[in-house]
């Protein structure tokens, strides 16, 4: 296995905390001369940059929530104006106004060495031809994850999302090694490929980066041994940065989440207060070298767990433990906290059931209900079905604690998608 890495990777604790603590005084001190919210939020709690000596004194700094973006739409969280600005971004905004974030070029260039971090700890290497099967346009993914592979000297085929079929006569065609989609549309290529007839593991795909929605341990199983490659967990989110903020190494024993420009912190999402290492928690990230859009304290809802403890590839960085669900993705169904991953990976691997499912929560009385709808592996007799459908509520019932009603589809029902997949369909009364 190949472990090299950057100085910065392996510099010893101590001196990257040193380097933490400079980086974020330098951050408040952009926060609060240029981001009004910034210094009246800090103000308000009695907080000047100054005051911050040490790293555990973020703690008395507010927090930062994505509302906060749609509330001051579009521009109002910039720390420069737009015209030194080189490139936004933006959310879809289909729930409301979207959030935009962004950069300078001082800014595309560390998110460029990141990405590029990220792809060689991952294992990808110069001269790697990479298909890049996540979306561009106003979605970090595809442009972050293209200016990261050039960066580190790959080819990059800029495909994008759609037109699967296309994509797998590519990949046959022109050999790339390494694979970057979010995990649900790999499997939605995979899908595509085993119609044609086309088996991916006799392509030259080694290494897969796939993020932006989370995922599994069983659908890392079944999307390594469907494409044969090795699935490798990559983590980040537009109003951090993008894709790079956190990246599994080849060792996959957790993501190195890049400490020379993010602070990372692990808060229980009821009391806001830190939590153990090790323990599970609400995942909270302040920006060390973003100059046009520094965020402090930033919750990203995300739930996991962190360790400083030594990676066996020689980084030093801590390393979080996968992101297991969203507290905003957390149903609560007839008093039992479920997150949709719970379920996943109860369904994902198991025989005759393909993995592509959605849940759909409504509201029966005072109670709310999920319905688990599936579908058949292509070849099942619809026969079957029944008895697929009570073997999956069993196990979910058993394994994850709710009475749910599942429901098995026919192949290709569930819509696939190209990006980011629907995995929750809330039909409850908004408000409720």
């Amino acid at each position: 296995m190949d472990m090299l890495h950057t100085d910065v990777e392996t510099l010893p604790r101590e001196r990257l905390a040193q380097l933490q603590l400079a980086r974020l005084r330098e951050t408040l001190d952009n926060a609060y001369t240029n981001v009004p919210m910034h210094r009246s939020r800090m103000e308000a709690g009695g907080v000047r940059p100054s005051d911050v000596r040490t790293l555990a004194d973020v703690a008395q700094l507010p927090f930062t929530i994505k509302t906060d973006l749609r509330d001051h739409y579009p521009f109002g969280l910039f720390a420069r104006p737009v015209n030194q600005l080189a490139r936004l971004h933006a959310s879809s905004g289909t729930t409301g106004k979207p959030t935009v974030v962004g950069y300078t070029e001082q800014d595309l260039d560390n998110w460029a060495d990141l990405m590029a971090r990220s792809m060689f700890a991952a294992g990808a290497r110069p001269g790697d031809v990479v298909h890049n099967a996540y979306g561009y346009g106003l979605f970090t993914g595809g442009l972050g994850a293209h200016n990261g592979a050039q960066r580190l000297g790959g080819v990059v085929v800029p495909v994008s999302g759609g037109s699967t079929e296309r994509q797998v006569s590519l990949i046959m065609d022109f050999g790339p090694r390494v694979l970057c989609a979010t995990p649900s549309y790999a499997l939605a290529i995979a899908e595509v490929a085993e119609q044609q007839g086309v088996d991916l593991r006799r392509s030259q795909l080694r290494v897969g980066l796939f993020g932006a929605e989370p995922w599994s341990a069983a659908m890392r199983a079944e999307i390594e041994a469907r494409i044969g490659v090795k699935a490798m967990d990559l983590y980040g989110l537009s109003e951090i940065m993008g894709p790079g903020v956190a990246c599994e190494c080849e060792c996959q024993q957790g993501l190195h989440g890049w400490e020379d420009h993010f602070l990372f912190e692990v808060i229980d999402p009821e009391t806001q207060q830190p939590v153990p290492e090790g323990q599970a928690g609400e995942l909270v990230i302040t920006t060390l070298t973003k100059q046009a859009l520094p965020m402090l304290r930033y919750r990203t809802r995300d739930i996991t767990r962190i360790t400083t403890a030594p990676c066996e590839c020689g980084r030093t960085h801590l390393r979080i433990l996968r992101i297991t669900g969203r507290n905003d993705d957390m149903l609560i169904i007839r008093g039992v906290n479920v997150y949709p991953s719970q379920i996943e990976a109860v369904l994902v691997g198991r025989s005759q059931i393909a993995p592509h499912y959605q849940f759909v929560v409504q509201r029966q009385g005072n109670l709310d209900t999920v319905r688990v709808e599936v579908e058949a592996l292509p070849g099942v007799p619809e026969a079957a079905f029944f008895e697929i459908s009570r073997d999956a509520a069993h196990h979910i019932k058993s394994q994850v604690g709710i009475t749910c009603e599942v429901v098995v589809q026919l192949p290709g029902t569930i819509p696939r998608s190209q990006g980011k997949a629907v995995r929750v369909r809330d039909l409850r009364p908004k408000g409720a």
